[in-house]
């Protein structure tokens, strides 16, 4: 046994002998050299280590400027960045969640007639604050620490804050963000102290961007992607479209922004310091200055020097959501919606087609009040429209009829005179001044009437109180609506713009016809164009062709009654 014992017992010790052998020779790292203690916390970093400061027997080392070897003097050591923190905003009219980098918005659903989320990540959202030192060429997101985890907004309660803190660049951020319930809109008051002995001049941002090209992810709605940036510069709105190179620019203007036809993110400063600025560059463009390739930013930007113990303040205004006219004429930003103009050179002044536009757009909304269907309310603004033309339409109609009646003898004149062109002109004309017809009284008030049509056509397209809003939306068939459910959307079953081009075609064989015969045959060809033009387009705008094709073959069908003709027959001899 003791033999035994002993046997075990060498036994233990030369395998322990061996494990501490192999432990110390494949398993214990060497001691650090010099320079690779010195790379160790560059591979770490999330530990920041203090910055030794230089022995007193040492100079400090000599700078370009006082203010340079001052602010050298009084850096302070880094700290830790702090883990990111989420909120989450509710409020009656979208759901958001800000980032503690800076407030950056990582998500904004708009609760409006279904939900329509404004920031996709990766794709286009807002930035957050963002400082750097004056001479950098870039900036950082301010890491912040928010007052609260979430704000909630219930309708009527009022406006309601959230405060994020924090330091960046040596000095100290406060960044209040006032939400409300009735709104769209987020107040900004961006605060900076600077506890140094020594001024400093920062660059602040507060950007927002979109990609040119969303690499293949599909529109959730129509209107999510932004297609143009637009701004007011010196009282007069610009506009560039979002895909290609745009030189970064940094300018004094009014407003900012990035839309669609029907949405918009838009930045408003309300204090003195901000300028707005934008840049993009194209996939293959060569704009580096401009940042990540395939993106457009649009944002405000400030160059404050604050002294040693002072602060310096900005404010400004966030919009992110529909193009609804009263909202944005509250904030200033009615440019935003594009009715374009009437196609006049601009040294004769042209005609700001708002000025028609605007007003349509409101009587539609105060008809919406009181019939609670947009549908109803474009037949009842269709029928407002004909109403008010309806003297310029008679007489138009009434001199087609007259031209008509005279073909014939105008035939005759242009066969009689082949030969003598200038000589058949005159006579023709004589013929019109003996019988009282006006060769343009067809064509006058039909012009009289382009503008207020076009502006119609305008008001319906930049609509989007149609968006989502049903006229007679029977339901939902596989996946399909039946009938018209959107009337910012195409009509599912193609039944509207057959219809439209039906109507089209009636009123075209209602309408005298003056002219070439083949001219007029040309002219029923042109509702089978028309059909196919308005198969793509928005239901409310084919809604609102068709009902005034409709009105115009009845107005047509009561100028044609024999009754009708006959007393004029009368009153014309009378006048004789």
């Amino acid at each position: 046994m003791e033999k035994r014992a002993i046997l075990a017992f060498g036994l233990s010790m030369v395998l322990l002998v061996a494990y501490m052998w192999v432990q110390e020779q494949y398993f214990t790292p060497p001691p650090a050299t010099a320079p690779e203690a010195a790379k160790a916390p560059a591979q770490a970093p999330a530990e920041q280590p203090s910055v030794p400061k230089p022995p007193a027997t040492e100079a400090p080392p000599r700078a370009s400027s006082p203010a340079g070897s001052a602010e050298a003097a009084e850096s302070t050591p880094p700290k830790p960045r702090p883990p990111e923190q989420r909120v989450r905003v509710s409020a009656p009219l979208y759901r958001a969640v800000l980032s503690s980098e800076g407030g950056e918005l990582k998500e904004w659903t708009l609760e409006y007639r279904g939900e329509k989320p404004m920031v996709v990540l990766g794709e286009q959202g807002g930035g957050g604050l963002a400082i750097g030192a004056g001479d950098a060429k870039g900036t950082a997101p301010v890491a912040m620490t928010p007052a609260a985890k979430g704000v909630t907004l219930e309708p009527g309660v009022g406006t309601k804050e959230l405060v994020l803190t924090g330091e960046e660049a040596g000095v100290r951020v406060r960044h209040t963000l006032s939400f409300h319930p009735d709104g769209y809109v987020v107040d900004a008051v961006v605060r900076i102290e600077n506890p140094g002995t020594v001024p400093r001049t920062l660059r602040v941002e507060l950007p927002w961007s979109s990609r040119q090209e969303w690499g293949g992810t599909p529109e959730r709605f129509i209107g999510q992607r932004p297609t143009e940036l637009v701004w007011s510069a010196g009282g007069q709105v610009q506009r560039r479209e979002t895909v290609g190179n745009v030189p970064e620019q940094q300018f004094e203007g009014q407003w900012i922004g990035l839309g669609s036809v029907w949405y918009l993110a838009a930045l408003v400063p309300r204090s003195g310091g901000w300028q707005l600025a934008l840049s993009g560059e194209a996939k293959n463009g060569k704009n580096v200055a401009a940042g990540p390739a395939g993106r457009v930013a649009v944002g405000l930007t400030a160059m404050p020097t604050i002294g040693p113990g002072a602060a310096w303040e900005g404010r400004a205004q966030l919009y992110i959501g529909p193009k609804e006219y009263e909202r944005l004429a509250a904030l200033g930003l009615e440019g935003t919606l594009d009715f374009g103009g009437f196609p006049l050179p601009r040294r004769y002044g042209g005609l700001p087609m708002e000025w028609l536009g605007v007003p349509i757009l409101l009587l539609m909304k105060w008809l919406y009040r009181f019939v609670g269907n947009y549908g109803i309310a474009i037949i009842l603004v269709t029928i407002v429209s004909k109403v008010l033309f309806y003297p310029l339409t008679v007489k138009s109609m009434r001199s087609m009829k007259a031209m008509q009646a005279l073909q014939p003898q105008v035939n005759a004149l242009r066969a009689k005179y082949k030969s003598d062109p200038q000589r058949a002109q005159r006579e023709m004309m004589d013929l019109y001044r003996k019988h009282r017809v006006n060769p343009m009284g067809g064509c006058l008030p039909m012009v009289a009437q382009v503008p207020i049509f076009y502006a119609l056509y305008l008001a319906l397209s930049v609509s989007v109180e149609l968006q989502s809003a049903g006229f007679l939306c029977i339901g939902r068939v596989f996946g399909v609506d039946i009938w018209i459910c959107d009337l910012a959307a195409q009509d599912p079953t193609y039944v509207l713009p057959v219809l439209m081009g039906v109507t089209m075609f009636v009123q075209q064989k209602m309408t005298p016809v003056a002219g070439d015969p083949r001219q007029a045959k040309m002219m029923l060809v042109m509702p089978f164009v028309f059909t196919f033009m308005f198969l793509s387009l928005p239901s409310g705008l084919v809604l609102y062709w068709t009902v005034s094709n409709v009105l115009q073959i009845l107005q047509q069908w009561y100028m044609n009654r024999p009754k009708t003709s006959a007393v004029r027959e009368v009153k014309d001899a009378s006048r004789a």
